[in-house]
């Protein structure tokens, strides 16, 4: 049976080659992932969010690291994506904390956390740093990514 630890590096390893099958591949298919930006997905709403991340990505490099298994159910890692914000070609360095956890050899629950508000000053410069703090202006930024997310699933459906 495959390891909490080896799932993770096998997810991992996946969305730095850009697989988005792959890594879905890791995912129950009823899994519940919840971000900053997408807010809470569930089943196959997670799976179209990575394969149009992947398809997507422009000058990506990832790494990841520091996985604990805090239990047999529970892990942690850290992770970052270094990519060119598609919407004003900035580059964005974003560090994340995944939180997953795990049933019959699958992850079930996956939420990564990070600061919007520091992910906006890179991804839109002097506007998210003036305003990347606001809830006005993150709300814009999460509907728009669920907008995305949407017509992406229905073109790809």
């Amino acid at each position: 049976m495959v390891t909490n630890t080896q799932l993770i590096e096998k997810f991992y390893t996946a969305f730095q080659q850009l697989d988005a099958a792959r890594m879905n591949s890791c995912y129950s298919d009823d899994i519940v992932f919840f971000d900053p930006v997408f807010g809470l997905l569930k089943g196959e709403e997670a799976n179209f969010m990575w394969e149009m991340l992947c398809k997507n990505a422009s000058d990506f490099l990832l790494t990841y690291g520091n996985i604990v298994t805090l239990d047999e159910e529970y892990s942690t890692c850290d992770w970052v994506a270094t990519y060119t914000f598609s919407k004003t070609g900035n580059k964005v360095v974003n560090k994340i904390k995944a939180n997953m956890r795990f049933a019959d050899g699958k992850i079930i629950e996956h939420s990564d956390a990070f600061s919007l508000h520091k992910w906006s000053k890179q991804a839109f410069g002097t506007l998210g740093v003036l305003i990347g703090w606001n809830s006005f202006f993150q709300n814009r930024i999460k509907r728009q990514a669920k907008q995305n997310l949407l017509k992406y699933m229905q073109a790809n459906s």
